[in-house]
Parts: structure tokens; sequence; C-alpha cells
């Protein structure tokens, strides 16, 4: 589990320091700076592909990226504290201003803190700097047992982003039948991963098929049918042989399938950190309290991070589980609730109540 994230320097995140829970929801007003820790993972997972100079060049180079541009900050630290069985391994980088306005690492290294029965003194290692893709790939592909760890550690930390279910989004396209191994970011290999789940795990499929119906009483199953080497998302209606193709799924049913298929996965083959922003873009209140319910339970089998707008949503969940941003000075302060501090306001009134009248902060004002 991903057990402490500290961030300096990033967007409007001047300094944080957030220890994570297995369920870890953000609230807060626009522009408080939800999106822009999620955004530091969308960094991660880049950069793990060997893309973080595209990411930086699409995200408005290195001036957008740090906070109040490089006059203010001239670089970007971060360190993820990762808890391994009693141990800790920490990953550390510092991003520096290069020229051509772009980021290329000063440092980039890690930390084994062991646990205090093991009588052993902190090691710390480094992959060097002055690079500007990470290190931590090569030093795996050459054997290095620690960045393998990491490696795989970061690799399973996964933004997904639902919000585009537009007539051109890759969801509603077809996709090639074989890339079915992970939920790609967008869900554009959809149709592939549910096709595998029907023909070697028809349980985990019919899960998903049940709680579909949940939400869209309408739905009766996929016509999951390979062309080729493709196949795309049709369904079939209650009651009626026609097929339906996947432009005829309204934008929030679609967004739903979506995140059932991620939360409803096999354990085993669950993301370590599943990453949303504001999920319950487009649902039903009743579709909402069924997502709700779904992240809860998956929490048991994995680490969950999300950013909401939604009272409804919060509702459903514990104040422990709650971290508020706000805008203060100019800069992005998280602070996670305190159930004990709510216990008086929690007999009278609902978490999102609380959240309206703003008692908690994570609000405009």
């Amino acid at each position: 589990m991903l057990q402490r994230l500290k961030i300096n320097g990033f967007k409007s995140i001047k300094n944080m320091d957030l220890e994570l829970r297995p369920l870890n929801i953000l609230i807060g007003a626009n522009g408080a700076g939800k999106s822009n820790l999620i955004s530091f993972f969308k960094m991660l997972n880049e950069m793990m592909n060997d893309r973080l100079q595209q990411y930086i060049a699409v995200s408005g180079y290195a001036h957008s990226l740090l906070y109040f541009g490089l006059k203010i900050t001239p670089q970007i630290e971060a360190q993820l504290e990762f808890d391994v069985k009693t141990d800790l391994l920490v990953y550390s980088m510092r991003l520096f201003h290069a020229a051509g306005d772009t980021l290329i690492f000063a440092d980039e290294g890690f930390t084994w803190k062991f646990s205090e029965t093991k009588h052993i003194p902190s090691s710390t290692s480094s992959f060097g700097s002055g690079h500007q893709e990470t290190k931590m790939i090569d030093a795996a592909k050459a054997g290095r047992e620690t960045a393998q760890i990491l490696q795989f550690f970061l690799n399973q930390c996964r933004v997904y982003h639902f919000h585009d279910t537009s007539s051109t989004a890759a969801v509603r396209q077809s996709c090639y039948v074989g890339d079915n191994r992970l939920l790609m970011s967008d869900a554009g290999n959809l149709a592939a991963l549910l096709l595998r789940f029907r023909e070697d795990n028809n349980l985990v499929y019919q899960r998903i098929i049940k709680t579909i119906r949940l939400i869209a009483p309408f739905f009766d199953d996929f016509v999951l049918e390979p062309r080729g080497n493709n196949v795309i998302l049709n369904w079939r209606e209650k009651g009626s042989d026609q097929v339906f193709g996947s432009h005829q799924f309204s934008d929030g049913t679609l967004r739903a399938i979506c995140l059932i298929t991620l939360l409803l996965q096999p354990e085993e083959e669950l993301p370590a950190l599943i990453i949303v922003d504001e999920p319950e873009l487009g649902l039903h209140p009743y579709a909402l309290n069924i997502i709700a319910a779904i992240f809860g339970k998956a929490s048991y089998h994995t680490q969950i991070l999300i950013s909401t707008q939604s009272t409804a949503f919060l509702d459903n969940f514990n104040p422990e589980d709650v971290i508020t941003v706000d805008r203060v000075d100019k800069e992005s302060i998280f602070k996670r609730l305190n159930a004990e501090e709510l216990e008086v306001w929690l007999e009278e009134y609902s978490l999102g109540e609380i959240w309206e009248k703003n008692i908690i902060g994570g609000g405009p004002h």
C-alpha cells in the first residue's frame, strides 16, 4: 500500500505530506487542487512508460507544472512511501528546471526503512541524476531487485478517466481482441476485457452483468463477437433479439459500466492503487449509491483515491476516509477529517450536509 505521499512544488501543491488509507475521498471547491493531485499520478503513469518529457510538453511545459512558475519554484520534489510487509520502501525524485522549459531529474533514488525489530539501519541508493526519463526502468532490466519492486509498485498506481463518452471516444470504438490484460485508463479496450472475462472467468463476468442491471434494468447482456482481430461493445436489451451498438448507451450508463468493470475485476487483477476523478459524473443518485458501495467493497482488496463534488456520493463514506482540499494563501492544503470532532454533528446531519454547511472545509468560502 502507498502509505504516505509527499509533494513539494507541483502545480498548486506547495508542500504536502499526506498519509493514505485504503479508501481516500478528496472533496473541495473548484480550483482547490484535487485534480492537481490526480495529475501528479498521471505524470507518474507517463513517467513509467518513458513519456515524462511528452507529459511535460502537453501540460504546457515546466512553468505550468512548477508552483507559480520558475521564479517562485525551480523544482518539484516527491516521495512515495510504500508499505512492504514490516518495512517501508521510499521512492524519491527531484525534477529540476532545464533549458527548453522542461524538467530533468536532479535526483532519483530510494530508501529502505527497515523495521526496528530487525536492528538494520536505513539504506539509501541512487539511480543517478541529469536524465530526462526515469532510470528506474533500466535498473530493473539490469536485474536490480529493488528497482524491479519499485517499478511494479509505481506501475500499479493507475489513474482512470472515463469522462470522454463522445461518439469518437475509444470505448465506443472497436479494439484489438488480444488487448485484454489490463483495463486502459480510458476503457478503450473494455470490450476485449469483458470478452476475456466471459470466456475465462464467467463468474466475474456474470457479477458485472448483474450489477449493470441494477443501474440499467433494460440491459440484458453484451454481444461480444470478434470480427477478425477486433471486437466492439455491442449489447442486447431484455426481451429483444435486436443487437445495439455501443453508441446507443447513454453517457451515464457507459461510464457506470466502465466503473463497474474496473472495480469488479478478479481481486488478483485489481491495480494496487485505483485513482478516479469525479466518478459521479452523469450518474443518477441511485446509480451513484451503487457505485459508491462498490468502491467501498473494492477498498478491502486494493487502495482507492477518488475526488468528488457530490454530497450524495460523499454520504456513502466514513469521515476518516475523507480528505478536504482548501486553497489557502495560494496553495492547496490537504487535511483528513477527524471522526471524533464530527461526532456531535453526525448525530443530526449526514456527512454531505455537514460539507454543505461548510463545517469541515473543502468549500468555496
